[in-house]
């Protein structure tokens, strides 16, 4: 378990990465209440959140932004296992703190995340969604980071304000949205469908029939949630996938390829330079 913790203005950025040979259970807890935010990257690592004799358990992670208000009553335990490693990256604050935050970000928090700056417990929850690609791809970017420093505290600076940003527009756009809740949570059914079958994962009208949507509606809904055609969000989760296969050192190149799907390994090798600008045999 690593756990690196930057504070910049008057936040504290939490920056968690762990992975294990057996089963681990980590937790963690704050000293003082904060209003946070956390982003899960690849690892899909399972979390419960206890407070008194109540306990919340999230068991599909990857890819969420959860806010929160919590107290130092509450606990925050992540279960890691050799196929779920944690990734998360945590941004907070203290409600003592939201009227100096620069750029009138305070005033963003109490009008988006109102319950959160009101409290009615020691723990609530508040807005939570599956990351849009522009998320994602910040908070890879920040375990694949390799700076030092003060290049590193810039980098940290720029990344996470723009991550607070994307969340906050993503947020707002939510509230207005025309898709409905029962609509929604078929649509993430959908995606949590396509993630748990990378290597074989149904076509267009078997996974419109598996959710009860229609495939009009799955195809137009599906991008205006996640911001990418089904197919095209399906390539990029096997791609980030077989990198961190062959980053880990947990399969080979060829092996990678076969495990999220692909058959041909020249297709493969080509999507992938096409989405991160090398091939995956230059990975180190």
């Amino acid at each position: 378990m690593t756990r690196d913790f930057i504070n910049i203005n008057d936040f504290t950025i939490l920056v968690e990465e762990a992975s294990t040979d057996g089963v681990t259970v980590d937790s963690c807890h704050f000293d003082e209440p904060v209003i946070a935010v956390a982003f899960y990257g690849s690892g899909n690592v399972d979390l419960k959140v206890k407070y008194g004799q109540k306990v919340k358990a999230f068991n599909y992670t990857k890819g969420l932004a959860l806010s929160f208000y919590a107290d130092g009553k509450v606990e925050f335990e992540h279960t890691v296992s050799p196929d779920k490693p944690l990734r998360c990256v945590l941004i907070a604050t203290s409600i003592r703190n939201l009227d100096n935050l620069p750029n009138e970000e305070g005033e963003i928090f109490s009008s988006l995340l109102h319950e959160l700056v009101n409290p009615s417990d020691h723990y609530v929850e508040g807005p939570q969604f599956y990351m849009t690609p522009d998320m994602d791809r910040i908070v890879d970017s920040v375990f694949n980071m390799k700076y030092h420093g003060k290049t590193k505290m810039m980098f940290f600076r720029s990344q996470m304000t723009a991550l607070l940003s994307h969340f906050f527009g993503q947020l707002a756009l939510l509230q207005t949205e025309k898709i409905n809740t029962t609509e929604r949570d078929k649509l993430y059914m959908a995606k949590e469908l396509l993630l748990n079958n990378l290597d074989n994962p149904p076509s267009l009208s078997e996974l419109s029939r598996q959710i009860g949507l229609n495939s009009y509606n799955l195809k137009k809904n599906f991008k205006e949630l996640f911001g990418l055609p089904v197919f095209k969000y399906l390539q990029n989760e096997r791609l980030k996938t077989a990198h961190d296969l062959i980053r880990n050192q947990d399969a080979t190149v060829q092996e990678a390829a076969w495990q999220v799907g692909y058959d041909s390994l020249s297709s493969f090798s080509n999507a992938f330079e096409k989405k991160f600008g090398y091939r995956p045999s230059q990975i180190k």
